[in-house]
């Protein structure tokens, strides 16, 4: 199937030294010196390898990338490789000889040049490669609570529990649409952790140069005043300075030079949490803004956002303390509202920061 944004790509364009078809399809591979000549360009990455005998179909995962072909029963036979569902390279199929399946020479080279020029792209393009959700509170601190009559019942509203729920659905649906990235939580269980701990945990996971990870830490709202209602979006105040860079990367240069580089990297961190916070608010208006008050962006000095390295924001709930609010945070159905708000938030933005390589401003 050639699909509507696909590009078709000659194979004699990517065989050594400009050699044409013909005269590279010299000997064929088996199986596995295929797989053993492939899997080198994938690094320590994962790799896959399957194989349909009943449709003679077959697929290889290399390095995040997917390359599906169909195989022939005999050798000749022209046939296409699919790269990611975009790039399709024309070269001899595959084909069975004696029930083994082997691969031309042709068909080896430009699976391994294709594989290898997406590797090395991904290397060149930074991306969001994981998103940590933050339940706020948890454990002995059980955040704010309310307490009203809700359906004729005496309920407790706690936060903890609450910020829990939200961030179980928003992992799950993160998950499904982001197969390619880790969607990681401070805690999935009712524990505590402090709050110097929660960023840190961000902070400490393994990325590489060209990725980057996001922060979005979940508390539902409270007062003393029980008029006060509606959910906002926090990002760290413009006139709080903090050390963002890794010290390590920048050893052998000035204390003003590395001055200046975490300058640059504290504006765009601003620019990213703002696009993040407002995409998020954005999300939450069409939710639920016809239930509840959208009390807009917010700026503070909260630690959980302050001690990040990555762009950060903190999503407060509604209000735990006003009844109707209450109302919505134990509905089931505004439950999800809150946390597909809160995904199509994060969606909206990890898609707009993976397009443009990480150059985003906010909007």
């Amino acid at each position: 199937m050639i699909l509507p944004c696909s590009r078709q790509i000659q194979a004699q364009h990517l065989t050594p030294a400009g050699q044409a078809p013909a005269a590279a399809v010299s000997r064929v591979f088996t199986l596995d010196e295929t797989l053993d000549i492939l899997y080198l360009e994938g690094g320590d990455s994962r790799k896959e390898f399957h194989w349909d005998p009943f449709f003679r179909d077959g697929s290889f995962t290399i390095g995040g990338h997917y390359g599906a072909f169909s195989a022939a029963l005999s050798a000749g036979q022209t046939g296409f490789l699919m790269l990611d569902n975009r790039d399709i390279y024309t070269i001899p199929q595959p084909y069975l000889d004696r029930g083994e399946l082997v691969f031309s020479e042709l068909f080896v080279n430009t699976a391994r040049e294709a594989f290898a020029r997406s590797i090395m792209e991904d290397s060149a393009h930074y991306r969001i490669a994981a998103i940590m959700i933050d339940p706020g509170h948890g454990g002995k601190d059980s955040g704010g609570t309310g307490e009203h009559i809700i359906n004729g019942k005496q309920t407790k509203v706690i936060e903890k529990d609450i910020v829990l729920d939200i961030s179980k659905q928003l992992r799950d649906m993160l998950v499904s649409t982001f197969p390619d990235k880790r969607v990681l939580m401070t805690r999935d269980s009712d524990i505590f952790y402090k709050l110097e701990e929660r960023p840190l945990i961000a902070n400490t996971v393994p990325i590489r140069k060209n990725e980057a990870i996001i922060y979005v830490s979940i508390h539902a709202n409270a007062s003393p005043s029980k008029e006060a209602r509606g959910f906002e979006v926090f990002r760290l105040s413009q006139n709080t300075r903090r050390t963002v860079l890794d010290a390590s990367d920048y050893s052998d240069d000035s204390p003003v030079l590395r001055d200046i580089m975490n300058s640059i990297m504290e504006e765009d961190l601003m620019q990213e949490s703002t696009r993040l916070a407002r995409s998020i608010l954005n999300a939450f208006d069409t939710a639920i803004g016809g239930s509840t008050p959208n009390r807009g962006l917010k700026e503070d000095s909260f630690v959980v956002v302050r001690h990040s390295r990555m762009p950060a924001v903190l999503v407060e709930l509604p209000f735990v303390t006003n009844k109707d609010d209450a109302l919505l945070l134990t509905s089931d159905t505004h439950l999800r509202k809150m946390a597909e708000a809160v995904y199509k938030g994060i969606v909206d933005f990890v898609g707009a920061f993976d397009r443009s390589g990480g150059f985003i401003a906010a909007p």
